[in-house]
């Protein structure tokens, strides 16, 4: 199954859906890419076929044209086929004129058996039996659940950038009207072009300022950024000039103001700050523009005292409404990553359950892995990636032993010749299982190589010494080290002194000596990682999701 994080990046540089068919070439890479098939597309409001994807089983189009187009007018993803195990997905989709479609596309809901009954479904989709059991050994399956989270994922960033667009568009109108003011159509245009998901939204924010100290007549400037979630961090104050007030400060000062139900600029000058009942004497002039995408308020925008004592007008409060709009969809986007994150992140501990269940005996193995990789990977220097990289490889090492039979998984006794060759495939299982997921790709070759050995007597591939990636070589040990310390259901877990001497002779020979030298040099830590309960290391974003 594909995971659309990446797919998600790549779309950015355009929110257009429209095209001959319906879509775009970059939606429809997005789309096709995201779900692993080729969609058919109808007519949002005729429900007529103006694209008959191949690959898909065949449907009575004319049949589905009603069900299309009420999907079309609900806007939401729906499934309009439900008769397992096959699952017929339907995306509401509009361009940026406006123009509705519906892309329609039929999924496996869950892996089938050789003797499968396809009667009712070959019913449902107009097909006999026999071609839809063809059809099926071709399909990746796909949970329900999976579909509908990833089709809102794709949706809400689609509309994500068309709100970009929209303002780009509204930039661009922007120059045009206020050609004696280059420096602020300036401005919009640098932060349009910072706007990249590497960028945190305190990044864009100080750039923002920096700019902005240029071209606003203000003494100070700030931006107030609030937390988006519970899973963010806390509130950040930011500032340019002469600010004369803190966070707490503004904040009661918004209060005051009750900018919370309002998204409306608040302008204040002399009219108000020389009443009596004025607050902050300091202020003498402020606007407040809020930071927004959609509903969500991210923080807000704020400019001190004209410098010249003069009033901020219309003029000012319109460019830095323009400003926190770019900064709220750029916040907007950040927040949306961080979901993405966590989704692919719910993934991953979703297949390494999956490991457990398969093999009770060995449950939290790949944790620990995981976690002492980490700690060997620190120990020899390498980069915060790497790192990275090596965490979740450590989890997915041994997914291929989904793909083993459990009556080898969990013998109690020695295996067998050929039990131990069914045993070895587990490794390209796993690199097969992950190879469609474009955001793991750095784990693939650790997935596959953690087994190789230095003198090259390992499988699959045989490689040798410095041959084997520098990361598979660490989660080696990593592995070899939980295997011995804990207990299986034919031995005891071994003694600290058997371990540390079975690695000795066994650097240079089986494992990297290097790495070996370095777990000596950090065996406390990691024998206390193996005894700690399972305690999921943090894994940064921005490597999980682009």
């Amino acid at each position: 199954m594909q995971v659309s994080s990446e797919l998600l990046q790549e779309s950015e540089q355009t929110t257009s859906f429209g095209g001959q068919d319906g879509f775009s070439s970059e939606l429809k890479t997005l789309i096709e890419r995201a779900y692993g098939v080729r969609f058919t597309v109808l007519d949002g409001l005729s429900g007529e076929a103006i694209h008959i994807a191949s690959g898909q089983p065949p449907r009575d189009w004319e049949m589905q044209a009603e069900v299309c187009r009420e999907v079309a007018d609900r806007g939401r993803p729906e499934f309009i086929d439900d008769e397992d195990p096959v699952l017929t997905l339907a995306l509401p989709l509009t361009d940026a004129d406006g123009n509705k479609t519906v892309a329609v596309a039929t999924f496996l809901s869950r892996p089938v058996a050789d003797d499968e009954d396809f009667r009712h479904a070959a019913e449902v989709m107009g097909m006999r039996p026999s071609a839809v059991r063809v059809w099926a050994a071709n399909q990746t399956p796909w949970s329900a659940e999976s579909l509908k989270r990833i089709s809102d994922l794709v949706l809400d960033h689609a509309r994500a950038r068309d709100r970009v667009q929209r303002l780009q568009d509204e930039a661009n109108s922007l120059s045009i009207n206020l050609a004696s003011t280059y420096e602020e159509i300036s401005l919009l245009h640098r932060l349009a072009q910072n706007l990249k998901i590497s960028k945190s939204d305190e990044d864009l924010g100080q750039i923002a300022l920096e700019w902005m100290q240029e071209i606003v007549p203000a003494n100070g400037i700030a931006i107030h950024l609030t937390p988006a979630s519970p899973a963010s961090r806390g509130p950040v104050w930011l500032t340019r000039g002469d600010c004369p007030l803190d966070a707490a400060q503004f904040s009661d000062l918004m209060e005051r103001f009750d900018a919370g139900s309002s998204r409306e600029p608040i302008v204040v000058n002399r009219a108000v700050t020389a009443q009596p009942e004025w607050p902050c004497s300091q202020v003498r002039q402020m606007i407040a523009v809020a930071l927004l995408e959609g509903e969500n308020l991210f923080g807000w925008l704020a400019a001190f005292n004209h410098v010249d004592d003069g009033e901020f007008g219309t003029v000012e409060a319109n460019l830095l409404s323009s400003v926190a709009a770019i900064l709220g969809i750029h916040s907007g986007n950040i927040e949306l990553y961080r979901q993405q994150s966590d989704l692919l992140a719910g993934i991953v501990r979703a297949l390494t359950s999956a490991i457990d269940a398969k093999d009770p005996y060995t449950c939290g193995h790949s944790d620990r892995v995981a976690r002492v990789a980490v700690r060997l990977a620190q120990e020899i220097g390498c980069d915060s990636k790497t790192i990275n990289t090596l965490y979740l490889a450590g989890l997915l090492h041994d997914i291929g032993k989904i793909g083993v039979d459990d009556s080898v998984l969990r013998k109690a006794g020695s295996l067998s010749e050929a039990e131990y060759e069914h045993i070895k495939q587990h490794v390209e299982i796993g690199h097969h299982i992950l190879q469609d997921l474009a955001k793991l790709k750095g784990v693939l070759p650790i997935v596959l190589h953690h087994h190789e050995s230095w003198d090259g007597a390992g499988y699959p591939n045989h490689l040798g010494s410095e041959e084997i990636p520098l990361a598979a070589r660490i989660v080696a040990v990593a592995d070899a080290f939980d295997a011995m310390s804990s207990d299986r259901p034919y031995r005891r877990g071994m003694s600290d002194e058997r371990i540390d001497q079975i690695l000795r002779d066994g650097a240079g020979k089986q494992w990297d000596p290097n790495v070996i030298a370095a777990f000596f040099r950090a065996g406390d830590d990691i024998r206390r990682l193996a005894r700690e309960e399972s305690q999921p290391l943090d894994i940064a974003a921005a490597d999980l999701v682009g």
